[in-house]
């Protein structure tokens, strides 16, 4: 069977991502200054903070599909499939994000289920890029096994730091949103990494003389 064609794959993605982005600016309310402006909007800090972890965390998981889908010529059923529950995760992250921020200082479930809904998401992409990695029928050309593990295992860092925040969650939430937006950071930063160093025409260390089998 042949591969399913990825202009579709990338068009619905990227939709779902744009979205989910534009609804957590859409959560942001404009406060209503009693005592001055600059106070009411330094009172609505945790929307602030759920705002830019969120968007962080999105747009590294996007800037890592985008490098996934460039290293593809085609998915199959269960590429497919993957990538619409990451997105479906992906997709409720707005609401979570809400969630977390109206109860951050309240009962520990909130802020848990935020960080299980950013663990999933995470898992789920580091999944496709590995099952991608093993599949050539997928792969653009003969070095994106290798390229695409190095993506995977970037992820990992992220991955293990939203691990430990619930974890931390608890016994002490609010630390436990610090190690969220640790993850979040790591997972835009690390892709922009590595895209820097391709641009320059430097190696993926990761992937120097690895090859998955």
């Amino acid at each position: 069977m042949r591969p399913l064609p990825l202009d579709r794959f990338k068009a619905f993605s990227d939709g779902v991502f744009a979205i989910a982005i534009t609804l957590l600016a859409l959560e942001l309310t404009v406060p209503v200054a009693t005592e001055g402006l600059l106070a009411a909007l330094v009172e609505q800090w945790q929307e602030f903070l759920g705002y830019f972890l969120s968007f962080v965390f999105i747009g590294g998981v996007w800037l890592a599909h985008a490098r996934m889908t460039s290293l593809m010529k085609g998915g199959d059923a269960a590429v497919f499939g993957v990538n619409l529950l990451m997105l479906l995760f992906v997709g409720l992250l707005p609401f979570t994000t809400s969630l977390m921020v109206t109860y951050m200082t309240g009962p520990d479930v909130a802020v848990a289920v935020y960080g299980i809904n950013l663990l999933l998401a995470s898992l789920l992409l580091s999944f496709l890029l590995v099952y991608i990695a093993r599949d050539r029928r997928l792969a653009a050309h003969e070095v994106a096994d290798e390229t695409l593990a190095a993506v995977a295992r970037r992820q990992w860092a992220g991955i293990l730091v939203e691990a430990v925040a619930l974890v931390v969650t608890l016994f002490a939430p609010l630390l436990a949103v610090g190690f969220y937006l640790v993850a979040a950071v790591q997972f835009l930063v690390l892709p922009l990494v590595g895209l820097h160093r391709a641009g320059r025409g430097v190696p993926d260390d990761d992937a120097v003389g690895t090859r998955v089998s």
